[in-house]
């Protein structure tokens, strides 16, 4: 639904982290326990540039 606001709202922060927002059984934190994955690291490596963004 689409209602008129005033604007009173749009100086709201709310911080949340990627842990909060993952249920402690879901199967992404099941698989980074069983796997591991620093290998990635070095086969991206160069897709990165050293200049930032």
């Amino acid at each position: 639904m689409v209602s008129k606001s005033n604007g009173s709202n749009r100086n709201q922060l709310e911080m949340v982290s990627l842990d909060e927002m993952v249920p402690e059984d879901h199967l992404v934190r099941k698989l980074e326990k069983a796997i591991d994955f620093s290998f990635i690291y070095d086969l991206v490596e160069d897709l990165y540039s050293d200049r930032g963004r």
